[in-house]
C-alpha cells in the first residue's frame, strides 16, 4: 500500500472522528453537512482502493457486517448491577442514614444523575479503539450487540487520550431515543403501515437489539455514559472526576449532573427536577445518587443485586387529563374479561396514549365512569396506562351507565365471576381472543423456551397459517412460515428448529406453558416430579392433588377443571402425537432437604442463584424470597446482605455454598 494514502486515511479519519465528536457528543458542529459527507465520500474512495488499509474503527465502518440471526453473549468483567429504588424523601433519607452507618462518617458527597429511561450497555475498548458492546443482561452475562452500538455517531470509535491507547478501558451508559425523534420515527411507521412503538425507551431498547444494523442505522439513537466499569489504567479518586475523564476521552456526559457537597443539596435536587423534568427533551423518570467517592463505593460494597453506594429516587407517576370515548373489553390469556377505556389521544410519560385500562367491573362502579366523561390518567409504573378519576362528576351524568357483558365478546362463551374474585372470565380454553396470549407464554423463556416466537410472528401465525392451538405450532411447514413478514428462509428454519427444540423443554415448563390458572414455576415443578408424566397428572382427582405438598384446594380445584374439559384433554394427547410427551423422573425424595424451606443470599461461585433454586427444588426443598421463622436455612453466598442478619436475629441456621452442596448430594443420593 502506498505510505502517502495510509497517511492519508488516518488524516481523514483523524478528521472526521474530531467532526463526529463536536456534532454528536458537544453538539457544536464546525462544518456543514455537505462538508462533512464530502470527507467521508473522500475516505470511502480511499479504502475501496485499499482494503487492507481500512480499520476496526474507522469512521466508515459504523454500519458494518450482516444482519445475525442471534446474539452471542458477552460475560461482563465487573457485574452491572441494576439501582435499588426509593419513591419517597424519607426513603432517601434512610439510605443516607444507612451510608452514614456504613462509613462510621457524618458527611458525604453524592453525584446526582439524571435517570434516563433508556437501556444499559457496557462499552468497552482494548488498546483505544470500540471493540465489544453489550446489553446489561442479567448484570453478570449481556449480549453482544457491538454492530447496532456502532451505529450510533455518539460513541466514539476510538478515545481521544493516548494514555488510554493500551489494555482495556470500559464506560457504562444509557442508551435513549429523545421524544421529538421518537415521534418522527412513530409518525413514519405509521405511514408506512407499521404498528407505533409504545414509548421511547420501548422504541430505544427495540431499536439496540435488531438483527439488522443497517436498520438500526435509520433509528435516530444517542446514548449518555455515567460510569467506568472495568480499566486496566489507573482512575480518579471520585466518581466526579471519573466522569470528567469520560468526557474528555468523546463520551457524551450528561450536562445536568452535579455535585452534591451536602445532603441538604440532594433534597434541593429532587424538588428542583419535579418540574424541570417536564422541560428536558428526554425522558427522566427519575434522578440517580452515587456516593463520589470510589474509595467509600468499595467499602460499603454491595447486595447480590444492587450497590449499597447508589439508589435511584423514582419521580411519581404522570398524570393527564382526556376524554372517555368509548369503553370497551378485551380478553386476556386466562380468560380474564377487562373494560377499557379508549381516550382521546394525550401525551403522558414520553408517549402517546390512547388506552387506559379500567380494570374490572366494580373498578368502573367505584369510578362511576362513563363514556364522554373527562377523566385523569397516570400510568402504573410509568407503564400502564390508567383512569384514576373522573373529573367534574356533575356534567354529562346523561351518558348510560357503563354495564359488562354477560358473554365473551369474541366467543359467545357465558362469563363467570367466581366468589370472592372481582374479575370476569371466559373459560372457553379455546377461545380465539385467548390464543395470541397463549400462544406467547407457551414459548416463553420460563415455559416451552421458543426463540423467535414473538408478538409479531404469533399475529401473522394465527392471521396467515391458521394456527389455533398449541400442536398447531408443530405441524408448520418452511413453505408457510417463510413467507410472513421479516422472517424469510432463515429465519424460517431457526423458528421451527426452535419450535422442534422445544420438545425437549420437560415436564415442568410444559405444564407450566399450559397456562393453567393458579399454576406457577414452582407448582409446575412440584407436580412435575410428584407425578412424572402428564398422563397421570390428567388423571388425578382433587384429592389426590391437594394431597400433594404445597397444592391447596384452590389449585387442585383449578386443575381438576382443566382436565374435565375434553377440548384441554385433546389438545394435550394432539401435542403427544407430535412429540411433546415430556416426563419426569419421579422422586421418593426423603434426602436432608425434602420439605424444607431455604433462601438465597448473596453471590454463590459454584452456580447461579437460578440453578441453585432448581437443584434445591429437585431435592425437594423450597426457595422463597424473604427469611421468617419458617425457614430452615439461609445459604449465604458473597456479599450476603440482611437477609443473614435476619437469620442471625431469628436463630435460622446460616449455611454457606459448601454446606448447601453436600446438603444436595446427601438429598439427592437418599
Amino acid at each position: 500500500m502506498d505510505p502517502a494514502d495510509l497517511k492519508q486515511i488516518e488524516r481523514l479519519s483523524d478528521l472526521i472522528r474530531h467532526h463526529e465528536h463536536l456534532y454528536y457528543a458537544l453538539d457544536r458542529p464546525e462544518i456543514s453537512d455537505r462538508e462533512y459527507d464530502r470527507l467521508i465520500k473522500n475516505l470511502e474512495t480511499l479504502e475501496a482502493r485499499h482494503p487492507e488499509g481500512i480499520l476496526p474503527d474507522s469512521p466508515t465502518q459504523r454500519v458494518g457486517g450482516k444482519a445475525d440471526d442471534k446474539f452471542p453473549p458477552i460475560t461482563h468483567r465487573q457485574a452491572m448491577l441494576s439501582l435499588d429504588n426509593t419513591y419517597s424523601l424519607e426513603e432517601l433519607k434512610a439510605f443516607h442514614q444507612r451510608v452514614l452507618k456504613g462509613l462510621e462518617v457524618d458527611e458525604v458527597e453524592y453525584v446526582a444523575e439524571p435517570k434516563i429511561d433508556g437501556l444499559g450497555v457496557a462499552l468497552i475498548y482494548e488498546d483505544g479503539s470500540f471493540m465489544k458492546g453489550a446489553t446489561r443482561g442479567d448484570g453478570k452475562t449481556g449480549e453482544d450487540i457491538t454492530a447496532n452500538l456502532k451505529t450510533i455517531r455518539s460513541i466514539p470509535l476510538r478515545l481521544k487520550l493516548e494514555k488510554f491507547s493500551k489494555g482495556i478501558f470500559e464506560v457504562r451508559g444509557e442508551v435513549y431515543m429523545d421524544r421529538e425523534a421518537f415521534w418522527e420515527l412513530n409518525a413514519g411507521r405509521e405511514k408506512n403501515g407499521d404498528p407505533p412503538f409504545a414509548n421511547p425507551r420501548n422504541a430505544a431498547a427495540g431499536t439496540v437489539r435488531l438483527l439488522d444494523p443497517s436498520i438500526t442505522a435509520t433509528r435516530p439513537l444517542d446514548i449518555w455514559v455515567y460510569s467506568l466499569g472495568h480499566c486496566d489504567e489507573p482512575v480518579p479518586e471520585t466518581h466526579f472526576e471519573s466522569l470528567e475523564l469520560i468526557r474528555a476521552l468523546g463520551f457524551r456526559v450528561n450536562p445536568e449532573t452535579c455535585l452534591c457537597k451536602t445532603f441538604d443539596d440532594v433534597f434541593e435536587q429532587v424538588e428542583t427536577w419535579k418540574s424541570k423534568r417536564s422541560d428536558m427533551a428526554y425522558d427522566v423518570d427519575g434522578l440517580v445518587f452515587k456516593l463520589n467517592s470510589l474509595k467509600s463505593q468499595a467499602q460499603l460494597g454491595r447486595t447480590a443485586k444492587h450497590p449499597r453506594w447508589a439508589v435511584a429516587y423514582k419521580f411519581e407517576a404522570e398524570q393527564a387529563e382526556t376524554r372517555v370515548l368509548d369503553i370497551v373489553v378485551q380478553v386476556g390469556r386466562t380468560g380474564a374479561i377487562t373494560p377499557v377505556a379508549e381516550l382521546e389521544p394525550v401525551l403522558l410519560s414520553g408517549s402517546t396514549v390512547r388506552r387506559a385500562t379500567l380494570h374490572n367491573e366494580d373498578e368502573i362502579a367505584r369510578l362511576d365512569v362513563r363514556v364522554g366523561d373527562r377523566v385523569q390518567i397516570e400510568k402504573a409504573g410509568e407503564i400502564i396506562p390508567k383512569v384514576i378519576a373522573v373529573l367534574d362528576k356533575d356534567k354529562n351524568r346523561g351518558n348510560p351507565v357503563f354495564t359488562m357483558p354477560t358473554r365473551c365478546p369474541e366467543c359467545k362463551t357465558k362469563l363467570r365471576r367466581e366468589e370472592g374474585e372481582a374479575v370476569l372470565r371466559c373459560e372457553n380454553f379455546n377461545c380465539p381472543g385467548q390464543l395470541k396470549e397463549r400462544l406467547l407464554h407457551f414459548g416463553s423463556r420460563n415455559a416451552m423456551d421458543i426463540d423467535h416466537l414473538g408478538d409479531a410472528v404469533v399475529a401473522q401465525l394465527i392471521g396467515q397459517c391458521e394456527v389455533k392451538r398449541f400442536s398447531d405450532l408443530y405441524n408448520l411447514k418452511l413453505e408457510q412460515v417463510q413467507n410472513l413478514e421479516r422472517l424469510g428462509e432463515k429465519s424460517g428454519e431457526n423458528l421451527l428448529s426452535a419450535i422442534e427444540k422445544s420438545k425437549h423443554a420437560g415436564l415442568p415448563r410444559f405444564i407450566f406453558g399450559l397456562g393453567i390458572r393458579h399454576v406457577g414455576q414452582r407448582v409446575a415443578q412440584v407436580l412435575a416430579l410428584t407425578f412424572g408424566s402428564m398422563e397421570k397428572l390428567a388423571t388425578a382427582t382433587p384429592e389426590e392433588l391437594q394431597a400433594v405438598e404445597e397444592i391447596g384446594p384452590k389449585i387442585a380445584q383449578s386443575l381438576a377443571e382443566f382436565f374435565l374439559r375434553e377440548d384441554n384433554r385433546n389438545e394435550v394427547k394432539r401435542l403427544a402425537e407430535f412429540g411433546v410427551k415430556p416426563t419426569e423422573e419421579m422422586k421418593n425424595i426423603a434426602g436432608r432437604l425434602s420439605g424444607k424451606q431455604l433462601v438465597l443470599t448473596g453471590t454463590l461461585t459454584t452456580m447461579t442463584r437460578e440453578e441453585a433454586k432448581q437443584k434445591i427444588q429437585q431435592a425437594g426443598g423450597r426457595v422463597t424470597s424473604s427469611v421468617s421463622a419458617k425457614t430452615d436455612y439461609v445459604v449465604t453466598g458473597a456479599d450476603p446482605g440482611s437477609k443473614a442478619k435476619k437469620a442471625d436475629k431469628l436463630g435460622v441456621p446460616l449455611i454457606n455454598e459448601d454446606e448447601l452442596l453436600a446438603l444436595l448430594k446427601d438429598s439427592l443420593e437418599e
